[in-house]
């Protein structure tokens, strides 16, 4: 096991990765990628890191900021990248202008202007590519069918990348469609891909429409093989278009791996990116494992987090803090080989991490962004010591720039942990801090005690009660950070 000098110095870390999460250290070995691990049109290798990685680096969210009070917001919960449309392409008719300066619902913002804002303000921007004209459809006037020509597809997608990957906007990111899926986990079909051809259904009546079985062997073959090699040509990178939660890891690896004889290429052949949606991190390290340790692919994101998820104040913080321990152990040598957009940052629903409205208002997620943003800001490595927590609590930590931080559960009451062979600091004190995760504030009444028996570090507190959720019912644990700072 690694052992950790206090205090951490940020030029002790360049070149590390590596994280233990409570309970074990987990070695790794440097990955290169090989030569033919992407279509020679693809982007250059992206060079290793040459600072310490930082947790704003994995936290972004769908939609983007428009106005200088936006872009505040943004900044106080670390919110680093945003992702949405571009179109509509040719909204009615083969006839119909080439529209690809808008974006948002409706397609009633102009995009070029929030791509030039984004990069002022350092907000990298994910945009993605999609749909099917509704006149374009093999089931005549249907948005949610295979396309008729795929011609005005591969125009559409020429256009945008031809203009956003080029300066002023230097767009090096681009995601093909979305929730392309087929068949679900448990068999059933996806309900919005794609519409096509059925013999039940010959006039192609869009009442009665359905998915159709050939579905993901033409959407590779005629969306994203296509979109990909574009990408490719101007030299931005493709991200794959969200895999669903519902659609099955096992399902996801078929058809990242299906050989298309059309192509004569897989569909992973053409991603740089994985992407899946609104799973959690044990699926990450399957595909990391796969993929990205074997060098097929340069990281795994996930452009939809949060929703319905976020009822729970505590899921951001639990989840991104997570995320950062497990990236530290999993090469972290590119600031975007992980990335998490939560799915949504803005509207009316009480878990949205603000409330739309003149003044915007934060709710608890974005009030725990802000404290994640507060705590954990410093340039980040890994916490390689076992920590050993008394009943009912327990957690992870990692250094944050001189800092310890302990992301803690724990039931209401009196618990201890206890952090063995970690040197104390030169001048044996140190100052110990005990901040409600959601809220940002200190915990009251926390009865803090820290102590030193050689290298032994002890730490005391009192947890208060655990709080509850956006529909009023209790949750589980608190969850808080415990931050130890060395004193000179």
């Amino acid at each position: 096991m690694m052992q950790r000098k206090w205090p951490l110095l940020r030029t002790q870390y360049l070149g590390a990765c590596a994280m233990l999460a409570v309970s074990a250290s987990m070695g790794f070995s440097q990955t290169a990628y090989p030569a033919d691990a992407a279509p020679s049109a693809a982007p250059p290798q992206t060079q290793r890191r040459a600072e310490p990685p930082r947790i704003k680096e994995l936290i972004g969210a769908n939609g983007w900021p428009s106005s200088a009070n936006d872009f505040l917001v943004w900044k106080n919960m670390g919110l680093t990248w945003g992702r949405d449309s571009v179109g509509p392409g040719r909204a009615d008719s083969p006839a119909s202008p080439l529209d690809i300066d808008k974006t948002g619902p409706g397609y009633n913002t102009a995009l070029p202007s929030i791509i030039l804002n984004n990069n002022r303000h350092g907000i990298k921007s994910l945009i993605f590519l999609g749909y099917t004209p509704a006149w374009n459809g093999m089931v005549p006037g249907d948005s949610n069918s295979a396309p008729k020509n795929e011609h005005y597809w591969q125009e559409y997608v020429e256009a945008v990348v031809k203009k956003y990957s080029a300066p002023p906007y230097n767009v090096k990111y681009f995601q093909i469609w979305n929730e392309a899926a087929g068949p679900l986990s448990g068999g059933s079909p996806q309900a919005t891909f794609w519409h096509g051809p059925s013999s039940d259904n010959p006039q192609g009546d869009p009442q009665h429409a359905h998915v159709y079985a050939n579905a993901m062997q033409d959407y590779v073959n005629l969306i994203h093989i296509p979109a990909a090699r574009i990408i490719h040509k101007y030299h931005a990178y493709v991200v794959y278009g969200g895999w669903p939660d519902q659609g099955g890891m096992d399902n996801y690896i078929k058809w990242l791996e299906y050989q298309s004889p059309n192509e004569h290429a897989r569909m992973l052949d053409y991603v740089d990116y994985l992407d899946v949606h609104y799973l959690g991190i044990g699926d990450l390290d399957r595909l990391y494992q796969r993929y990205v340790a074997t060098g097929k692919v340069r990281g795994v994101w996930q452009t939809e987090i949060g929703d319905t998820y976020m009822r729970d104040p505590q899921y951001l913080p639990d989840y991104y803090f997570s995320l950062a321990v497990w990236a530290l152990d999993h090469q972290w040598n590119d600031p975007d080989k992980y990335l998490s957009l939560i799915y949504h940052w803005d509207g009316l629903e009480a878990y949205r991490l603000t409330h739309r409205g003149s003044p915007r208002t934060y709710n608890p997620s974005g009030r725990a962004l802000i404290a994640l943003e507060q705590n954990v800001s410093g340039a980040l490595a890994p916490f390689h010591h076992t920590i050993r927590f008394s009943d009912g609590a327990s957690g992870k930590a990692l250094y944050a720039d001189e800092n310890i931080v302990f992301q803690v559960h724990a039931q209401q009451g009196h618990h201890t942990l206890e952090v063995d062979d970690l040197p104390a600091p030169a001048s044996g004190h140190v100052k110990l801090l005990y901040i409600d995760a959601v809220s940002g504030t200190p915990v009251p009444d926390a009865k803090l005690e820290v102590s030193w028996q050689g290298t032994r570090l002890s730490l005391a507190f009192d947890a208060p009660s655990a709080g509850s959720n956006s529909d009023g019912k209790p949750l589980a644990s608190h969850l808080g950070y415990l931050v130890v700072t060395p004193l000179l």
